[in-house]
């Protein structure tokens, strides 16, 4: 099987496992979107959605996030980690929306990423799912499931995103790009896998990552 041949197996088999796929995080505007983006770093998206809504029944907008002081923000969004750097970040960037950005979250890139504690990845994911622009986040699950697949080197995310990018056709890319997410959560974890469950990964896997998986099983291919 040649790349292409494993591009569209990948394209193919999602396609049927996920014919609709369901944003992770709960939201209802690109602002929600965005704060529980920001919150999901270093966290579980089950984490995040267990303390959204506690958090938006108090601020769900920006005029009435900087209501808030840092500290009372920290106190509520404290079980998905990183509470002191997350709580300055939501705060100072709900301060920018309104003075730069009349209170609304801009669709745009640049503008994204110079706000307060957000980052490529967090701006991908609202301009793909916020604003329907093709973008490409990669999570810890698409970095993995590349590697395996043997679609990028697995160096770093940058370069993950970049393959993914090059390999797939852009109009899939925000579909696609959560489809990956829940294949890699359901059939391809880190931890706990089967691989005979992980049909891409057996189908188009890197030679070395199924010698690996048959070694540590103790099993024959």
């Amino acid at each position: 099987m040649n790349k292409q041949q494993k591009v569209e197996f990948v394209i193919k088999t999602l396609n049927e496992i996920y014919p609709e796929v369901p944003i992770p995080l709960d939201h209802k505007d690109p602002y929600t979107l965005l704060i529980a983006v920001l919150l999901s770093a270093q966290s579980t998206d089950v984490k995040v959605n267990q303390i959204t809504p506690l958090l938006f029944e108090v601020a769900d907008t920006p005029y009435k996030m900087v209501k808030l002081s840092v500290e009372e923000i920290k106190d509520i969004i404290k079980p998905c980690g990183l509470s002191p750097m997350k709580s300055k970040g939501i705060h100072g960037l709900s301060e920018i929306l309104i003075e730069k950005y009349n209170g609304e979250v801009p669709a745009d890139f640049e503008a994204l990423e110079s706000l307060p504690a957000v980052g490529h990845k967090t701006a991908s994911v609202v301009m793909s799912q916020a604003f329907g622009v093709p973008a490409f986040p990669v999570d810890t699950h698409i970095h993995r499931l590349m590697y395996r697949w043997n679609l990028s080197n697995g160096k770093n995310v940058v370069q993950t995103e970049k393959d993914a990018k090059r390999l797939f056709p852009k109009d899939l890319w925000n579909k696609l790009h959560l489809q990956i997410i829940w294949y890699g959560r359901q059939y391809s974890p880190a931890r706990g896998w089967n691989l005979e469950k992980d049909i891409i990964t057996k189908t188009v896997g890197r030679k070395s990552v199924l010698d690996e998986y048959y070694k540590k099983a103790g099993k024959k291919k």
